[in-house]
């Protein structure tokens, strides 16, 4: 059977030093402050002037932003996680104009997700060992689950949870996905009660009920 190449994302717990904690904090912030003021400006072009900011237009923005007094402080971040925001609201703004989604909303601090995204050349991956840039040492990764042999990742996301915890997403080329064959028959599915469905087969599959197993740490 033919094998094909799909991506596929891998997520893990890690443990920042305290260095590192401090770097990713001040990078969310950045993010966050980037993709706020690129939304201003874009708003303001399109309600006042009817004008479509793209996303070069918003990238030089971001280079005279960090010349100023105010904003100087966006240098000390790396500046890929900068122009990654800068995309996914380009993004946003394409969807809108689209009709596919509602007008982009500003990033808050409490409602938002603190997480920012690395492209191949903000990192390094070698035997195992992640680091970012503006970082001297590598992640402290839990490898709950290798990655695929050989893999290497395109792209990685590091997130902070509102439990305070990290985490780090790595989108990798996964060839171990073998497509399955295509057949004729079909099964019918039905969701049940003491069960968590029936098929029309007859066969049961057994509720794992991990809402109770989880619900005094949950509480």
């Amino acid at each position: 059977m033919r094998t094909e190449l799909v991506k596929r994302a891998f997520k893990y717990r890690f443990h920042p030093t305290n260095e590192q904690a401090a770097e990713l904090s001040r990078t969310f912030g950045c993010v966050r402050k980037v993709y706020n003021l690129a939304l201003e400006a874009r708003t303001v072009a399109w309600f006042q002037r009817q004008e479509r900011v793209n996303y070069n237009a918003t990238s030089a923005m971001l280079t005279q932003w960090k010349k100023t007094e105010g904003l100087a402080f966006l240098c000390e971040v790396s500046s890929v996680p900068l122009q990654q925001t800068l995309r996914h609201l380009q993004g946003a703004f394409s969807n809108f104009f689209e009709g596919r989604a509602k007008y982009p909303r500003f990033k808050s601090k409490k409602r938002n997700r603190r997480c920012a995204e690395y492209t191949r050349s903000a990192f390094t991956y070698r035997d195992g060992a992640l680091t970012l840039a503006k970082m001297k040492s590598p992640l402290a990764i839990v490898w709950s689950r290798p990655l695929p042999e050989g893999a290497e990742p395109s792209m990685v996301t590091v997130s902070q949870d509102s439990a305070g915890r990290w985490f780090v997403s790595m989108l990798c080329e996964d060839a171990s996905v073998r497509p399955l064959p295509a057949l004729d028959t079909a099964v019918g599915i039905d969701a049940g009660i003491t069960t968590l469905v029936t098929l029309s087969t007859g066969e049961k599959i057994t509720n794992p009920r991990h809402e109770r197993r989880d619900r005094t740490r949950l509480a």
